[in-house]
């Protein structure tokens, strides 16, 4: 019998959903959990000792997995951890770190496949990790600057150009129970003259790069998707996520330079799922922004039809 897929995800996450019937309709056999069910609704039970590696299960009410038949993880922004009411501040922070420690330090160690491993992902969400590593790769990207420190701004503006600031960590963020987000913005110079907000935090400022469109290339094992992003708006044209209602796609090639440095940046994040972005210039060169090692995906699929769930479900299978 085929090994079981082990799916990591938030219940609710419906790329996620994609990938399951995908996988089922192959005949495999799927165990998806959410984080956000244990321990209440999700039970652990594993041992290890000299004889052999992690054996046990995980149990749901309807539904147990064999953690040593698991062939491959698919892991992809699960929830928080629920406890029962009536806990303190201090004891839930406790729990929550013993039960990241004790299923999160479990399930790290199954010796399979995974898409992608959640430690080579956290390491991977550091933007400067990211463009440290693409440089080495032979992708060309923007002079980046990371600061706190108003007149680093200007020196750096003054040296380059224009320049864009964007955040360094998510751009997401809850304020009076709504959530927002932060977008890519072109320094003006009255954004120049008053950069008293700066010294609050770390920014990341970068040279603006000249575009024709850009590129959402996602990459899963061997195989690359790319899909060229016009914008046909303001808002769109400085960071098409602002208004996707003025956003057309396109399926297109990947140069061969591009693909053999993303082949070898992947590798060396240890990433087997990665959204990379991508500006490509009026003259054609690709330049390469960020690389999301837990990226959507889905509303590509649809506008395109390029097949990423099912190379999700293949690459889950070992099969190339």
């Amino acid at each position: 019998m085929a090994a079981p897929v082990l799916i990591v995800a938030a219940s609710d996450d419906w790329p996620t959903d994609r990938v399951v019937v995908e996988l089922e309709q192959r005949g495999v056999e799927v165990f998806r959990m959410d984080t956000t069910d244990f321990p209440q609704r999700l039970a652990l039970a594993g041992r290890i000792d000299q004889a052999c590696a992690w054996t046990g299960e995980l149990a749901t009410e309807h539904r147990t997995v064999d953690l040593s038949r698991v062939g491959a993880v698919y892991y992809r922004a699960p929830g928080a951890f629920q406890f029962p009411e009536g806990m303190s501040g201090p004891e839930a922070r406790f729990a929550a770190a013993q039960a990241r420690a004790g299923l999160g330090g479990v399930l790290s160690a199954l010796e399979c496949r995974w898409v992608n491993h959640p430690t080579a992902m956290a390491r991977a969400e550091y933007k400067p990790v990211q463009l440290a590593a693409a440089r080495a790769c032979g992708l060309t990207i923007p002079a980046t600057l990371v600061t706190n420190r108003p007149e680093d701004v200007r020196t750096f503006a003054t040296q380059v150009g224009q320049v864009v600031c964007k955040p360094v960590a998510s751009p997401v963020l809850i304020e009076d129970g709504r959530l927002k987000s932060v977008y890519t913005h072109r320094l003006t110079p009255s954004d120049l003259y008053d950069l008293r907000g700066i010294r609050t935090t770390a920014h990341l400022f970068q040279a603006w790069v000249s575009k024709a469109y850009e590129v959402r290339l996602t990459v899963v094992g061997e195989r690359m998707f790319a899909a060229a992003i016009h914008a046909r708006s303001g808002a769109a044209y400085e960071d098409w996520r602002s208004d996707y209602g003025a956003l057309t796609y396109t399926a297109t090639t990947v140069p061969d330079e591009v693909a053999a440095g993303m082949t070898r940046l992947m590798k060396r994040l240890q990433l087997r799922y990665g959204a990379a972005d991508f500006v490509v210039g009026p003259q054609g060169p690709w330049t390469f922004l960020e690389v999301n090692p837990c990226g959507q995906w889905d509303w590509i699929q649809g506008e395109t039809g390029l097949p990423i769930a099912e190379a999700i479900a293949d690459d889950l299978q070992g099969v190339t």
